[in-house]
């Protein structure tokens, strides 16, 4: 399991974290996008080190990095104004390596960080480089996308609030009891499958590319999966009842949600991203806006022009 779990927090480190940046906010995070490779390249490296000082002090050092990057989380949240439901979510992605740096720095020296056996602090490290960064990260992007539109606008927002808050109540429940942690999953499972909805009706169809378009159902079906398997992990720790064991888990929810849902997901936002950036001095591409619904707020816009894809992902909350 400790290879499996290991490989799938490199990839989240190295590649979803800092893609996951330039969908954020390309002109604000762009640097810091294209420096966290660098920075989070020690904590790669500890992951494949034995316990000791060595490997917690790199982890250190990326903990330093994802600490950094929390921060900018309040000042999002500031220039949004309001406690929007992208911003939320995507403030949440913000905050979440950083939980997971903590639980990391804890397993590379062997401290049992409330209490908590080595292997559970180990397993937080991709559940919150993933249930927490990509899942708040993308829960804010279809937000942003459809969060206007009469229909699916409601359920796009209650999608943007309930990730965050299924998994922070995950987070609670591991210090309360399975309970809490099966209510945390209860509400992070529908929030995800409202998102896996959202992107097989609303957002898949807008992909330019056939390409573009299989990401998109690969992560919405994916999630599907991984999700329910979440919530027979956490019934049957709170119930008793026979379920998966964590290797188990490891090795299926564990990865299905790292491929199938996290790596398509963001490869496909990027596609996206990039098929309505104007390749020469237009502003839009025709296509792909009359693929995306229009914007509640177009009226307010000083141009009158509808929102393009490049608005809603390119633009933080």
């Amino acid at each position: 399991m400790t290879v499996l779990v290991n490989v799938i927090v490199t990839l989240g480190m190295l590649y979803v974290v800092p893609a996951g940046l330039r969908l954020i906010d390309p002109a604000r995070l762009l640097r810091t996008a294209r420096l966290w490779p660098v920075a989070a390249a020690p904590g790669a490296l500890c992951l494949w080190l034995p316990r000791g000082m060595p490997a917690t002090a790199l982890a250190v050092l990326y903990a330093a990095a994802c600490l950094a990057l929390a921060a900018r989380a309040p000042v999002l949240l500031l220039r949004a104004r309001s406690l929007t439901p992208a911003a939320v979510a995507v403030a949440t992605a913000l905050v979440s390596p950083s939980i997971a740096a903590t639980a990391l720095v804890a397993e590379r020296a062997g401290y049992r960080l409330f209490g908590f056996d080595l292997d559970i602090l180990a397993l937080t490290v991709p559940h919150f480089h993933f249930a927490g960064f990509t899942a708040a990260l993308v829960a804010g992007l279809v937000c942003r996308a459809v969060g206007g539109r009469a229909g699916t606008g409601g359920l796009a927002r209650w999608a943007a609030y309930s990730v965050p808050a299924g998994t922070l109540l995950v987070l609670l429940g591991y210090f309360v009891d399975d309970w809490a942690e099966l209510l945390g999953a209860v509400v992070l499972t529908g929030g995800m499958w409202a998102v896996a909805l959202l992107t097989w009706r609303e957002i898949r169809p807008a992909g330019a590319d056939r390409t573009t378009r299989t990401l998109f159902a690969t992560s919405a079906a994916v999630l599907v999966a991984t999700m329910l398997l979440a919530l027979w992990w956490a019934a049957g720790e709170a119930t008793g009842i026979i379920h998966p064991t964590l290797t188990w888990m490891a090795a299926t929810h564990g990865l299905g949600n790292a491929l199938g849902f996290a790596l398509c997901s963001v490869l496909a936002w990027r596609r996206l991203a990039a098929d309505a950036r104007p390749a020469d001095t237009r502003t839009t591409d025709a296509r792909t806006a009359d693929a995306l619904p229009s914007d509640a707020h177009t009226a307010d816009r000083p141009d009158h022009r509808p929102r393009t894809t490049t608005d809603r992902v390119e633009t933080s909350p």
